[in-house]
């Protein structure tokens, strides 16, 4: 498992809420994650969960008080957050956003947020009744926390337990968490779009047969989370995989190559970079049965024929003669002399950047070893985790994208 948060100290807050459940397994992934979690809990929030609770998942004293006779000062509101990295309100209610945007000090939890230190980020999550949240006090409150430079993480649409629907339900766990290991990466991508394919791609033989690959997707998602970390608007079109969409990602699902072409050239327009990490068909199945294709005892097999899938990433390319967007960036997986057929691959193409990997052992594997191939030669990136890599991957991008505005 990966240890994002190793090192970091976070305040956990807790608000009243039935979400409170929710805050439990957070701490608990917070705490696998690396990270050491001080939790205060205002008094409201003791109500929907014991702070003994809390005190077991986070290894640490719960604070509820501004008067704790345990701080010797009688400063926890200072001593709290003087060595923290991070607070993370969650679940947030809409009476603590209030007390938030009037800078309200009633508790020991307000007050610790409005004496941080300013190097130390705020993150809320919000989490009430769908009413609640639409409510035009609550909105303006909200606006005035964004206006702060407080980070507002959901809420999220769903089913409530009031019985209604509607926005309003905190995020959870894993994408929380998700959130807050964001928040500390270096936002090199503020104010670009990206645009990314991942996965296989499937080519039907009939209707339940078909011809694919080995891909699992998980370096074009790491890739996609990567980029979003970095702050950009991130699209991904997926081939057929059973990974998770990473937070905060639009991911537009297909299934054939041509699938995938028209996807990407109907979302290609506006982009500023396009990462192509999809493996894609080379050829279909240009006589696909209609038909579940039977076996017949002593007959010949079917005889396939086939022609050749568009090239994405030649396509795209192919865009950028006018605008100069999107920025290209090709995926090859060689089974041998990556060296060679790298370098070749993308003189050939005609993109600025290619990302080089040998195959097929890479597939559905965890981590890798990435060569990214540039005008000027190659650079190796040695063997980590595949979102180490992909985070690598888009500090190389965004290097070379300031690069280019500077020349522009």
């Amino acid at each position: 498992m990966s240890m994002d948060l190793k090192g970091k100290k976070l305040v956990l807050g807790l608000t009243g809420g039935v979400a409170c459940y929710k805050a439990a397994e957070l701490c608990r992934a917070l705490v696998k994650q690396g990270a050491s979690v001080q939790v205060v809990m205002t008094e409201a929030a003791t109500h929907f969960i014991g702070a003994v609770t809390m005190q077991a998942l986070s290894g640490h004293t719960v604070y509820t008080d501004q008067w704790d006779p345990r701080v010797a000062n009688n400063m926890a509101h200072i001593d709290l957050t003087r060595s923290a990295d991070a607070i993370l309100v969650s679940p947030c209610s809409a009476d603590f956003i209030r007390k938030l945007a009037h800078g309200a000090c009633d508790d020991l939890l307000s007050t610790l947020c409005v004496a941080r230190p300013r190097h130390v980020s705020l993150l809320v999550a919000p989490a009430m009744n769908v009413e609640m949240w639409e409510n035009p006090a609550t909105r303006r409150n909200v606006a005035q926390l964004r206006e702060d430079g407080i980070q507002i993480l959901g809420p999220d649409a769903g089913s409530q337990a009031c019985g209604e629907t509607g926005f309003g339900r905190m995020l959870e766990p894993d994408e929380l968490v998700e959130e807050l290991i964001a928040s500390f990466q270096h936002k090199v991508l503020a104010g670009r779009r990206v645009l990314i394919t991942a996965g296989p791609t499937f080519e039907p033989i009939d209707p339940v047969r078909g011809i694919t690959n080995l891909s699992s997707g998980k370096m074009g998602y790491a890739v996609a989370r990567a980029a979003r970390e970095a702050g950009a608007d991130v699209t991904l079109v997926s081939g057929p995989t059973s990974l998770p969409t990473p937070h905060g990602v639009r991911r537009v699902d297909v299934l054939t190559a041509q699938q995938m072409h028209d996807a990407v050239m109907a979302k290609v327009e506006g982009q500023h970079v396009f990462i192509g990490v999809a493996a894609v068909a080379d050829w279909r199945v240009a006589n696909a049965s209609d038909q579940k294709l039977k076996k017949q005892d002593g007959g010949a097999p079917p005889q396939l024929e086939f022609a050749q899938n568009a090239d994405i990433l030649a396509s795209v390319a192919g865009t950028t003669s006018l605008s100069g967007w999107p920025y290209c960036v090709g995926f090859a997986a060689e089974s041998e002399n990556l060296m060679e057929f790298g370098a070749a691959k993308r003189e050939r193409k005609g993109i600025p950047l290619l990302v080089g990997n040998i195959g097929p052992q890479t597939f559905g594997q965890d981590d890798n070893t990435i060569i990214v191939f540039d005008e000027n030669g190659h650079t190796v990136l040695p063997r980590a985790d595949k979102l180490t890599l992909a985070r690598q991957l888009v500090s190389e991008i965004a290097k070379r994208l300031e690069q280019r505005s500077l020349l522009t």
